[in-house]
């Protein structure tokens, strides 16, 4: 059974040091945003090699993957699941995006977000209907919300901006500190690209921006033009 033999695999490629490491890293303890997650403790270049060993594993195993308890298999998962939509028809994209919209409760923590919403959700909604993101946007889910923003990075890549910004203006007042980040991050993005892009977002929602998202923003700026939003002297 490929599932069984997939688990075994990255159980023994499991390291308890690694492990513990990890919970750390990854806010583990209760009242922080990894709460209640387990690792086996294997290096993400490790996973990448697993995935291409068995790259051609069923897209009902890999969603019971994604159902893991285990941090990696969840993760090994979500790559699998990207390479696969990276080399598959239109027809499985679109069974790979319906896929991961169904199981988003497990696409729980920042680096299993940012590994694979541009490059499903991105690139699939390309030339498509974005309304979804934007739902996504208002959910009630940490991890869903940093998804409809994440899977923006896809367009900032094609030169298209407008849903980041759209998106990124409503999420100026979330309350959590990993949207915060990600919303800098995707305007500093379009910021690369687009400079007078990210400068007139800036002037017209600095001041009410939450400092993280506004130091990861202008984080390429000078030193001058930094102290100057972060003042408020703009």
């Amino acid at each position: 059974m490929v599932y069984q033999e997939i688990t075994d695999h990255l159980r023994s490629l499991a390291n308890p040091e690694i492990a513990e490491h990890s919970q750390r890293f990854f806010k583990t303890t209760e009242g922080e945003y990894g709460f209640g997650d387990n690792f086996l403790g294997i290096r993400v270049p490790v996973i990448r090699q697993a995935v291409k060993k068995y790259k051609n594993t069923p897209l009902s195993v890999a969603e019971k993957l994604l159902k893991s308890e285990y941090h990696e298999v969840r993760l090994f998962a979500l790559l699998l699941l990207v390479l696969r939509f990276s080399k598959s028809s239109v027809d499985e994209q679109e069974e790979i995006y319906h896929l991961y919209l169904s199981n988003t409760q497990y696409v729980n923590n920042w680096d299993l977000v940012d590994s694979s919403a541009q490059h499903i959700i991105g690139t699939y909604l390309e030339n498509r209907d974005k309304s979804m993101l934007y739902d996504l946007s208002k959910s009630d889910s940490l991890w869903e919300r940093r998804i409809a923003i994440m899977s923006t990075f896809y367009f900032i890549k094609k030169n298209q901006f407008s849903d980041t910004l759209h998106i990124s203006e409503q999420l100026l007042s979330d309350q959590e500190d990993l949207i915060h980040k990600a919303v800098g991050w995707m305007l500093r993005e379009v910021g690369k690209r687009d400079l007078a892009k990210e400068v007139a977002f800036l002037k017209a929602h600095y001041q009410k921006m939450p400092r993280t998202m506004l130091r990861y923003a202008i984080e390429k700026f000078s030193k001058e033009e930094r102290q100057k939003y972060l003042s408020g002297e703009v």
